[in-house]
């Protein structure tokens, strides 16, 4: 969730228009174009890379690579499932709306939703369509489809950097890539425009479909080769031997009018700044 969440912050804080309008939720401003940004980050975490960096315990050990084999072994070949979830959301939407007047009725709907579940997603959905929120809220209808637009787009970002970069995380030229071509247009550009221009290609699904079709044990060898790289590098906190991590920005955790925490009162360093606040929380 922090990853999804910083994901939005990164890209809001640095649209580069003349308007804050530019930088807002509501229209022109897209729902795919959103949430590719937060979803990108989403999607940095699953990978061995990341987990072999990041995923350490307060000793500093990394992650187990038993534990993320486990993890692509139980949920890869299962991954389209989660896609077939998605779509039905979007499809049933679609369905229910174009429903006559007087056919729109609770059973109606009821059954309008067993009936989407089972042809898209091949049964009864272990979370049933009507307990989605965003179909439940009015601000959130009928825009469920740009989650599916957004993975797409994330799938072929991932794909783009991977042809291009041969690896994404800590790579330092994907943050500056993203920033010029997603984030400082704002909503001044579409989003479909948007991604062709980064990755040079239509949005298409067949990234996505690609990694959905990789042989399970064929991910587990590329995923352990990088899991191996990832754990071989120092911890990035203990990288200049002190622990210091200087975002060359201030940074305030405050709760109303309290000061909990601010790098101005640390030196700058982020790490030391988040021991405050991660003590205040645990008080």
């Amino acid at each position: 969730r922090l990853m999804h969440e910083a994901g939005h912050a990164a890209h809001f804080a640095n649209v580069t228009q003349e308007s804050p309008l530019f930088a807002q939720e509501r229209a022109p401003t897209s729902v795919a174009y959103a949430e590719l940004q937060s979803m990108f980050l989403d999607s940095l975490v699953g990978d061995a890379a990341w987990r072999g960096r990041y995923a350490r315990d307060r000793d500093g050990n990394a992650l187990p690579w038993a534990l993320h084999e486990e993890d692509i072994e139980s949920t890869h070949p299962f991954k389209v499932f989660a896609l077939r979830a998605m779509l039905s959301v979007p499809y049933f939407e679609k369905a229910l709306y174009e429903l006559p007047d007087d056919e729109v009725t609770a059973d109606k709907i009821a059954a309008l939703a067993d009936e989407v579940e089972v042809k898209i997603q091949g049964g009864f959905s272990p979370r049933p369509l009507l307990s989605v929120p965003h179909l439940l809220s009015d601000e959130a209808s009928c825009y469920y489809h740009g989650y599916v637009l957004a993975e797409m787009a994330v799938h072929q970002t991932r794909e783009h950097f991977l042809a291009t970069e041969g690896f994404i995380v800590d790579n330092p030229k994907v943050g500056p890539a993203l920033e010029k071509a997603y984030w400082e247009p704002g909503n001044s550009a579409a989003f479909l425009d948007l991604v062709k221009d980064l990755t040079g290609k239509p949005l298409s699904g067949d990234p996505w479909i690609k990694e959905l079709s990789e042989p399970t044990e064929s991910l587990k060898v590329s995923e352990k080769k990088e899991y191996d790289a990832a754990v071989a590098k120092p911890h990035p906190a203990e990288e200049d031997g002190a622990g210091h991590v200087d975002l060359k920005m201030r940074v305030r955790f405050v709760d109303g009018d309290a000061v909990i925490a601010d790098t101005a009162n640390a030196g700058g360093d982020f790490i030391k700044t988040c021991s405050v606040f991660e003590k205040y929380v645990a008080e």
